[in-house]
């Protein structure tokens, strides 16, 4: 019963508080009497009921304007008995002055009894409804609502169902909306973000902004980091329409929110052109960026997609997930899983071969900085003779476009990642021109939001697990973008090569990763503690530089840059090597590969005009063990089975 009285529409809880009072004030007044005359109250005194159908009207009409009507029940305080007390008060002078004009007998007493009894009733019942409410849900979380438009009502009443959280106010930043009441609970300007956590003891403020720009949500979240609140929000609005989640289905904030940006929309020549009705393949496919260019390409509705993937259970993965989009979205693609490794150049030949690829996305690499410095045999052969052999592969099949994906640390490389990539971009550029079957183009990038090594799930993880959270150095800064939107613009991009060109997208503005750290530290309704703040939740811990980290990443080697089609995309002109002369680095490099002569590829490697400025010494753990243990593996079989010593495989045909 209760609970069906606070489900009821404002207009109807309104009514009966009037009800209420009206029956209050009458036992009021006749309690005074009672009271002060015994067995001699004027009831059938049609003087007395006149005066107090006069009275009463006044007296609400009193109420109304002091504002006691618009107040929430369940969020009333003690402060209420003020308004009560004042509106009380006008009340029993105004009974005073109708006795006296109407000449009806009112004993001095009464009035005071009168005042005494109105007060107490009509205060009293609203605490006693305030407690009964609290009392019903003093296990509830309160929670402010940011967002007062349709999918704020909506959570409101989702919760008010629930046993977890309760709503005592809406934020909402527009004006028309402030000051007005919905669903029972007030509407407040952000400036009151602070006083309302303040008087509720707010932990948590829920975000009901899913249709709101990407823009407007880092605004609001830039005002609300300050607060010690945990800010959470609801799924988006495409999932709710879908289906796929429910309004009250609260997750953290997503580091999209704080960095990402507003993608800008496709041309849809441009993201057509090589997938749609082709057969198209992807290397890597079960990866972070691969697994999402898939999800993009599928939804262009290519005549075959081929997975190209060596984790087995990455591919079991994104096979699994397009299969179920293509039935969800009625998509007719035919879907090819297939294992295997980019070092084996056989396979590439018999998948491009069997499935006449046309387009070729080579997203696979070894690209964690620190693990490719202890592994680097494994990096250069991954990162350049894997794209050497998949970009030949691709020349022996007549493959049309042949798309690699670079990253910025490929520019002036301090570490052994990004000279292997710098490298593959310099042997896509030379078979460019030693060729013209195959259109090369390299597409180049920083850091992606939530991506297989990233930083953001490691401090989610340090979050959760009570800090520290690890920050190798208090200067370091990286670029930022949306795994979405660089797969998009990579898909774009490669539709305007000519030929060994070299794609640069834009990434915005660099984000410094300790204040990174800080935001979300914020954002989780947690302090940082430090010298400064010793007593606070999670502290941020300086752990040094890593084996070839920069402190910051660039996207052009030069500075000769021009526009593109698209407003995000940017080609630049950067220095190529003539494949005669590369291909012979090549084959010194793979000969010190099989030896693993590890001071014989960092020379090369030093060699080639890739830029190639280390940070550290050699840290490969293989050759450092060899090191301590002073003995070297044997090396005749190796060399006598070299098969690129003799330059067959890396012909251009």
């Amino acid at each position: 019963m209760f609970s069906i009285f606070l489900s009821l529409p404002r207009i109807y809880k309104r009514t009966i508080s009037v009800l209420v009072d009206l029956l209050l004030l009458t036992l009021s007044f006749w309690g005074g009497y009672w009271v002060r005359l015994d067995a001699k109250t004027p009831l059938q005194s049609l003087m007395h009921w006149q005066m107090l159908a006069l009275l009463l009207p006044i007296t609400i009409i009193i109420f109304m304007r002091l504002g006691l009507y618009r107040a929430v029940l369940r969020y009333v305080g003690f402060k209420v008995l003020w308004t009560v007390s004042l509106g009380v008060f006008i009340s029993t002078m105004s009974l005073v002055i109708l006795a006296f004009f109407m000449e009806v007998t009112l004993p001095r007493t009464v009035s005071l009894i009168y005042f005494s009894f109105a007060l107490l009733l009509v205060g009293g019942i609203r605490l006693f409804f305030r407690a009964l409410i609290h009392h019903g849900q003093s296990k509830k979380i309160a929670v402010l609502i940011y967002g007062a438009g349709a999918s704020g009502r909506q959570l409101q009443l989702a919760l008010n169902q629930g046993k977890e959280f309760f709503p005592v106010a809406f934020i909402d930043d527009e004006p028309t909306l402030r000051k007005t009441v919905i669903q029972g609970i007030s509407v407040y300007s952000p400036d009151w973000v602070g006083e309302l956590i303040q008087r509720f003891e707010i932990k948590k403020i829920l975000l009901a902004m899913p249709s709101a720009s990407r823009a407007v949500r880092q605004d609001v979240l830039r005002r609300l980091e300050h607060f010690p609140c945990e800010v959470l929000s609801i799924p988006g609005m495409a999932d709710l329409v879908a289906g796929k989640a429910h309004i009250d289905e609260l997750k953290e904030v997503s580091i999209e929110d704080l960095l990402g940006r507003d993608p800008v929309d496709p041309i849809p020549e441009l993201l057509n052109a090589n997938i749609t009705g082709k057969r198209v393949m992807v290397t890597g496919a079960g990866g972070s960026i691969g697994s999402e260019l898939c999800r993009q390409i599928i939804r262009c509705q290519p005549a075959k997609l081929v997975l190209f993937e060596l984790s087995e259970y990455g591919l079991y993965a994104i096979d699994k997930e397009l299969n179920e989009l293509c039935r969800a979205e009625g998509l007719l693609v035919e879907i090819v899983p297939l294992l295997g490794s980019v070092q084996r150049q056989h396979r590439l030949q018999a998948v491009m071969n069997s499935f006449q690829i046309q387009t070729v996305y080579h997203a696979a690499a070894y690209k964690h900085v620190p693990l490719v410095e202890y592994n680097v045999v494994e990096g250069v052969r991954n990162n350049v003779f894997g794209t050497l052999y998949c970009a030949q592969a691709a020349i022996r099949a007549q493959v049309e476009t042949f798309v690699l994906i670079s990253t910025d640390k490929a520019v002036r490389p301090t570490n052994t990642m990004g000279t292997t990539k710098r490298l593959a971009e310099l042997v896509l550029q030379a078979l460019s021109l030693a060729q013209s079957k195959t259109r090369f183009c390299m597409v180049r990038f920083g850091n992606v939001l939530g991506s297989s090594g990233s930083v953001v799930p490691l401090f989610r993880k340090q979050i959760h697990n009570g800090g520290p959270l690890t920050v190798t150095h208090p200067d370091i800064i990286r670029y930022f973008m949306t795994i979405p939107e660089a797969s998009q613009l990579v898909i774009q991009a490669g539709a305007m090569g000519h030929g060994g060109d070299v794609f640069v997208l834009d990434m915005g503005e660099p984000v410094k990763i300790i204040d990174l750290a800080h935001r979300m530290i914020r954002l989780s309704g947690l302090t940082l503690k430090n010298e400064q703040k010793p007593h606070g939740d999670i502290e941020v811990k300086i752990t040094g530089l890593r084996p070839g980290e920069k402190l910051y990443e660039e996207l052009l080697i030069g500075e000769q840059v021009e526009g593109t089609a698209h407003t995000r995309i940017m080609r630049a002109s950067e220095q190529m090597v003539p494949w005669s002369e590369l291909r012979l680095f090549l084959i010194e490099l793979d000969g010190a590969c099989h030896r693993f002569d590890h001071e014989g590829i960092r020379s090369l490697l030093l060699q080639i005009p890739a830029g190639f400025n280390p940070s550290d010494g050699i840290c490969d753990l293989v050759w450092k063990e060899r090191e301590c243990v002073q003995s070297e593996p044997s090396q005749g079989v190796i060399d006598d089975l070299g098969f690129l010593n003799s330059g067959a495989n890396l012909s251009v045909h």
